[in-house]
């Protein structure tokens, strides 16, 4: 059997999908196994029983700034124009609740402060920093002007430690404070989450543009496959099904799963989703709110607003909880916490998978690193381009 394939790829979310594709299209015969038993990876998405089109792990947004990746995944669907806004939801003075964009930005200001003195202090910011600019945290406190330097605190405060808390299960003092200083006041009243020039959600939803890119005759799909049940690492070669894969194996899962945790494990965060279909046209008015201040969970998505299904009368919300990764059953992986120990730790990996010629550690859990989609994509399609590169140099 392994002589029917030149490629193995372990996965089929974005980083496998996509090199799967590429690596067909230049003639190599690529067999894709997935541990689940649906392609897609984290962005599946289906409809509910209420026939409203869901995300099964989490809203996911596509956008991006590179041409060739937003060209390439076009081929494969037609995408809905949407603008992703977001806002923050969180407790006022008076006992009640009040709701602005984040990033933070000049909307945000006349928000939390009242229109005049908003205005007056984005005026203020302008003066010092310029129109339609992303001003740090940092940046601000560094400010002699005491007035910028406490909306600085303000900022920090109500829009990002009790929300960082919740999604790392950290500290203030435990909070890195390079990732503080990066957090931007935006000086626009351009509401949207992304500033990319390519923004939208597929037209018919990620499964069937995932489907019509695993549809090429030179990529076999097994579905509720183990892959690391088949493989086994040995002497710097690589065995599949009892036997030595003489091809290129493209591997997207855990790094340290695959070497069966030989460095001690590496640490992630995981979500628990809860899901509520309600009686009614509209929840929240908007496709993201975050919870920075209070609130047990993080955000509540309303699918809808991502999607822009018409279903009258009915809408399917979920609610976002962060938690340590254990391994458990049933638990998903998908933030790696990135820090030196943590980053040592997954070098001793990537160092055991260079001593095998032709395996490549590929995407988020595999390069212990966080990618969106869009550059996942863009790194799929870059290593399909060497090892074809490499093919031709190897005659």
């Amino acid at each position: 059997m392994n002589k029917q394939f030149d490629v193995l790829v372990v996965g089929a979310g974005y980083a496998g999908g996509v090199a799967a594709r590429a690596l067909a299209e230049q003639g190599k015969r690529v067999l894709v196994l997935e541990r689940r038993d649906h392609i897609g990876g984290n962005a599946y998405d289906r409809p509910d029983e209420a026939g409203v089109l869901i995300h099964q792990y989490g809203p996911h947004i596509f956008h991006t700034n590179d041409k060739k990746v937003f060209d390439w995944l076009s081929r494969f669907t037609q995408w809905r124009d949407y603008q992703h806004r977001v806002i923050a939801n969180i407790p006022d003075d008076k006992g009640g609740r009040m709701t602005y964009p984040v990033p933070f930005n000049l909307t945000s200001l006349e928000t939390a402060f009242g229109p005049e003195e908003g205005k007056r202090l984005g005026d203020k910011l302008i003066a010092a920093y310029g129109a339609e600019k992303k001003v740090t945290i940092l940046e601000l406190r560094q400010n002699p002007d005491p007035e910028i330097s406490s909306l600085a605190d303000y900022v920090y405060e109500h829009v990002f430690v009790h929300y960082t808390m919740k999604q790392w299960g950290q500290k203030p003092e435990e909070i890195d404070p390079n990732t503080t200083a990066r957090v931007p006041v935006f000086l626009s009243r351009d509401d949207r989450y992304f500033q990319d020039a390519y923004q939208g959600m597929p037209l018919e939803g990620y499964t069937p543009m995932f489907e019509r890119m695993l549809d090429h005759p030179n990529i076999t799909v097994e579905l509720s496959c183990d892959a690391l049940k088949r493989l086994k690492l040995e002497d710097g070669q690589i065995w599949l099904d009892g036997e030595v894969f003489e091809g290129a194996v493209i591997y997207t899962g855990q790094a340290d799963e695959l070497f069966g945790f030989s460095f001690g494990p590496l640490p992630y965060r995981t979500l628990d989703f809860d899901f509520e279909t309600l009686s009614q046209d509209d929840f929240q008015g908007y496709g993201t709110v975050n919870y920075t201040v209070d609130e047990p969970y993080t955000r509540i998505t309303e699918f809808k607003h991502l999607t822009g299904q018409d279903i009258p009368g009915v809408t399917t919300i979920v609610r976002e909880y962060s938690k340590a990764y254990s391994g458990a059953p049933g638990e998903t992986p998908y933030y790696a916490i990135i820090n030196p120990d943590n980053n040592a730790r997954y070098d001793q990996y990537r160092q055991q998978a260079g001593k095998f010629g032709s395996l490549y550690l590929l995407g988020r859990l595999a390069e212990y690193k966080y990618y969106n989609m869009d550059a996942i994509a863009a790194r799929a399609l870059e290593l399909a381009d060497s090892l074809n590169e490499e093919r031709k140099t190897n005659g």
